[in-house]
């Protein structure tokens, strides 16, 4: 391996991390902002995350970047579809938290490392090796117990791995620079959700009546959306797709640990086993990894 591309895999490794922490500890941001509706949390992080991208790319001049992502219809088209299933994620996972579902969306980011796994198999063509294999199905009878014993499917769990595989698969695939991306996908959600905050908000969106410290909370929406997405698309580009997975632990991790130490939820026998199993997974997932990244590494000292 070249010294540039293991700078550029320690910088993907140390982006990677950065953006994990930062989801992990999201939830008590949203939890200050119980009382306003999720669609509504949306709107203000479109609006506000749209306008520190602005500022970060005039002062970094990133105009050129922008202007030829533009010009190609393919990398609109998957920034679109991109940005359509981002906003998907964060409508469903602010709605989470606040209506005490924190543990079933702790459970879907634990349940995404291997969702980009099997992503990454099918469309990228990364094999899995046996160890691998075993962990994707570690997990996925965790899953199953879970819809046995309480009969129904963890749909926010699932929904938030399966969106969030799918869109970092997406950003993947166009050559374009996490911020100028980033810029376009939530320029693209702007619209709908001035059209929102135009015709359907309620009186907690008119900031001149709001007091100072929440018109900063909302304000703030931009800088937690914005950081750590960067991470993660600067991540992205930078290490394998099934390496990133490994790093997704840290998230929800935090937000297990906040869910059942700070806001009480209950952790049901049937919950526990699957994330015992889908931690198990993730161990074995993580371990098998490392050990090949050591094995490769002293195979090119050689």
């Amino acid at each position: 391996m070249s010294s540039t591309s293991a700078d550029s895999q320690r910088s993907g490794i140390l982006f990677a991390i950065s953006a994990y922490t930062m989801w992990g500890v999201a939830p008590i941001y949203f939890k200050a902002l119980t009382h306003i509706p999720a669609q509504e949390i949306l709107m203000h992080r479109v609006v506000w995350s749209v306008l520190v991208l602005l500022v970060l790319i005039i002062g970094l001049r990133h105009f050129r970047k922008v202007r030829d992502a533009l010009g190609s219809a393919k990398v609109l088209a998957t920034l679109f579809c991109a940005g359509f299933l981002l906003a998907g994620n964060w409508l469903l996972f602010i709605w989470a938290v606040n209506h005490n579902f924190m543990l079933e969306a702790s459970l879907g980011y634990f349940i995404n490392p291997l969702i980009n796994v099997f992503l990454g198999r099918v469309f990228l063509g990364e094999k899995l090796r046996p160890v691998q294999k075993l962990a994707v199905l570690i997990a996925m009878i965790g899953v199953g117990l879970l819809v046995f014993s309480y009969g129904h499917l963890p749909w926010i769990a699932l929904t938030l791995a399966c969106s969030f595989g799918i869109y970092g698969l997406l950003r993947k695939q166009v050559n374009v620079d996490s911020m100028p991306g980033l810029f376009i996908e939530t320029g693209m959600m702007l619209p709908a959700a001035i059209i929102y905050w135009w015709f359907f908000a309620s009186v907690s969106s008119d900031m001149t009546l709001n007091s100072s410290s929440l018109n900063m909370l909302l304000l703030f929406a931009g800088v937690l959306t914005t950081a750590p997405l960067l991470c993660f698309t600067a991540a992205a580009r930078r290490i394998k797709y099934s390496t990133l997975g490994m790093f997704q632990y840290i998230g929800p991790s935090i937000m297990f640990v906040l869910a059942i130490a700070v806001y009480g939820e209950s952790l049901s026998q049937q919950r526990l086993i699957t994330f015992f199993l889908v931690w198990s997974a993730l161990a074995i997932y993580s371990y098998d990894s490392l050990h090949q990244r050591n094995k490769v590494r002293k195979a090119s000292k050689r």
